[in-house]
């Protein structure tokens, strides 16, 4: 008689392990498109405001074509030269407006640039208003591929 109770308890944890596995599994979902190009770009603005330019570019298609010609190169420059002249940079954005379409994304954004020297308050403030061009690159991470930035 003890067999069949012993039975009788091997299946509810056999039950559990695999609700377990499943939780497990559905954890593992990734995230939307959308999610993720957002979280790219808080990713991107944490890299420079922390000073990580290496990390900030991963952010930056190989073939990216900016204004006035600029390419990837090019940005990559920009940020170490901005990084040299000041203490501090920061960089914060207005409500991020997302187009998607499949792999592709439209997004525009304004950003208010800040740089000085680390005082209270910043030597420098600039706001820009941003439309850029996003794809989902065979890696699975997004990038920007266009931008075209105008004084606010």
């Amino acid at each position: 008689m003890a067999r069949p109770c012993a039975r009788v308890r091997v299946r509810p944890l056999r039950a559990m392990a695999l609700l377990l596995l499943l939780a497990v599994l559905a954890g593992c979902e990734r995230a939307a498109p959308e999610q993720r190009l957002r979280e790219q770009l808080d990713a991107m603005q944490a890299a420079l405001s922390e000073r990580r330019p290496a990390e900030f570019i991963e952010g930056v298609s190989e073939d990216f074509s900016g204004k006035d010609g600029m390419d990837r190169a090019a940005v990559h420059n920009l940020v170490r030269i901005q990084l040299l002249a000041n203490q501090r940079i920061g960089a914060r954005t207005g409500p991020i407006e997302v187009e998607m379409h499949q792999n592709q994304a439209t997004v525009r954004f304004t950003v208010v640039m800040t740089g000085g020297s680390g005082r209270i308050l910043p030597d420098r403030i600039q706001a820009y208003r941003v439309t850029s061009g996003w794809r989902e690159e065979d890696d699975g991470r997004w990038r920007i591929y266009y931008a075209d930035w105008t004084p606010d």
